[in-house]
């Protein structure tokens, strides 16, 4: 019961990349950088393990951002002249890469740490990937000249990548989904479906990550405009109920979500945030008990699911330990509290 786990990044090592920053540039290259990913994902690993995490995650460690560590093996992309351009509907500007052919993949993805993490836990894995509306929010087009077109190309590369994850021996693989609670209409038109394309033949439990953000400041500002409750996930929890997905994972702790709507995902199991990334504030157990006992009003128990809100990675990675050892602690005290 209450089984623990993470969105699914975690801070970096100083010495592999930038500390504190969501687009961290590499400390290392070539073989030295190849050796320090797959040391920091053990560091990872134990990290997870020590803090009582039932779930464990690579921590992302051998990439430098959730969406462009997939792209990074896309062919059919231009990395080399990026161009800016408004993403999370003009939320912020990056700098993005331009898609300007057919898409295929290189080889593979993220088998490299995929199979170094399986053969170091023996605890249940899972492995992150960002998913089709999202990638498509973060990428210029010049070949497809069709949003949805593209969005079901780059599913089709999420497939492969995901069937081949499942062989690695990998548990759950979780597609994250920002993008969905911003084009909230595009959700039940192509995006549920998107995703079918995405986990088509898996056997293994599969997850989509919906939620506001990073804890950077767009996002937050963002978050200010919302008013006292965000409804947003009114609209596309219900076809993210009757979707093929096992899991949903959604933002509780310091979330103006309102706690009913989470009965909207009936059938599911779901992964409640129950540690807030946009604050240096640790919980308490008690804190971590207080934001699941409105659920379980809603939801039951059984199929609650306890995690961080969203991603660590900009996060030190001290308060990011502690805030970890405060979500298995939590979730012990859940557990004798109501169970």
């Amino acid at each position: 019961m209450f089984q623990t786990t993470v969105a699914g990044s975690l801070p970096k090592p100083s010495w592999l990349a930038e500390p504190d920053k969501l687009w961290p540039a590499w400390r290392l290259s070539g073989p030295d950088l190849a050796a320090g990913k797959l040391d920091a994902t053990l560091l990872a690993l134990k990290l997870q393990e020590d803090a009582g995490i039932d779930v464990v995650s690579d921590g992302e460690q051998s990439r430098q951002h959730f969406v462009h560590g997939f792209l990074e093996f896309v062919d059919g992309i231009d990395f080399a002249n990026k161009v800016e351009m408004g993403i999370r509907n003009n939320r912020y500007k990056a700098m993005v890469p331009t898609v300007t052919g057919p898409l295929t993949l290189r080889g593979r993805v993220h088998g490299t740490e995929a199979r170094f993490a399986r053969a170091h836990t023996a605890r249940k894995l899972k492995i992150t990937m960002p998913g089709p509306m999202t990638i498509i929010d973060t990428v210029a087009d010049k070949h497809y000249g069709d949003r949805v077109k593209m969005a079901f190309a780059f599913a089709d590369l999420l497939n492969a990548e995901a069937r081949a994850l499942e062989r690695d021996g990998v548990d759950v693989i979780q597609f994250d989904e920002p993008a969905f609670n911003v084009y909230t209409d595009e959700v039940a038109g192509w995006g549920i479906e998107a995703l079918h394309r995405a986990v088509a033949g898996l056997q293994c439990t599969t997850a989509v990550h919906i939620c506001y953000g990073y804890g950077i400041k767009a996002n937050i500002d963002w978050k200010a405009t919302l008013g006292g409750e965000w409804r947003q996930y009114e609209t596309i929890f219900p076809a993210l109920a009757g979707s093929r997905i096992d899991q949903v994972s959604v933002e509780c702790r310091n979330s103006k979500v309102p706690v009913h709507l989470l009965a909207l995902l009936e059938g599911k199991d779901i992964q409640i945030g129950v540690i807030d990334v946009a604050t240096d504030e640790i919980e308490t157990p008690e804190q971590v008990a207080e934001t699941i006992e409105p659920v379980l009003e809603h939801v039951p128990a059984g199929r609650l699911i306890l995690g961080t809100n969203c991603g660590m990675a900009p996060m030190r990675r001290d308060i990011a330990a502690a805030k970890l050892e405060a979500l298995g602690r939590g979730a012990a005290l859940a557990r004798q509290r109501f169970v």
